[in-house]
């Protein structure tokens, strides 16, 4: 059930970073959820998989992920992924950050 919203949700961000692929570069994407999709940005956050095993070596040419979730300033959920984990929960997390995100710093 999601939660109402609150005070806590203006201080909820996610910051993205894939890193990798054939040019090697860094992309990063952070963001703060509109204050309508608070409440089902904390559902994903809280269907997402914080204390995986880290992912194994894929190659030189896959992308890697880093998700972090930000309170109040401090994070409270750290993750690093392979290109092939990002999929259900993490991947609706991914593309509604990046949605989010202000494009300027894209």
């Amino acid at each position: 059930m999601p939660r109402a919203e609150g005070p806590d949700d203006a201080e909820l961000a996610v910051l993205v970073v894939r890193s990798g692929g054939i040019a090697g570069l860094s992309r990063q994407w952070r963001a703060q959820p509109p204050p309508e999709r608070a409440p089902q940005w904390r559902s994903l956050i809280d269907q997402c998989t914080w204390d995986a095993p880290p992912p194994p070596s894929t190659g030189a040419d896959r992308y890697q992920w880093r998700i972090e979730v930000h309170e109040r300033g401090t994070a409270v959920h750290r993750a690093r992924l392979a290109d092939a984990q990002i999929e259900g929960p993490w991947r609706t997390l991914v593309d509604e950050v990046r949605r989010a995100a202000d494009p300027r710093v894209d």
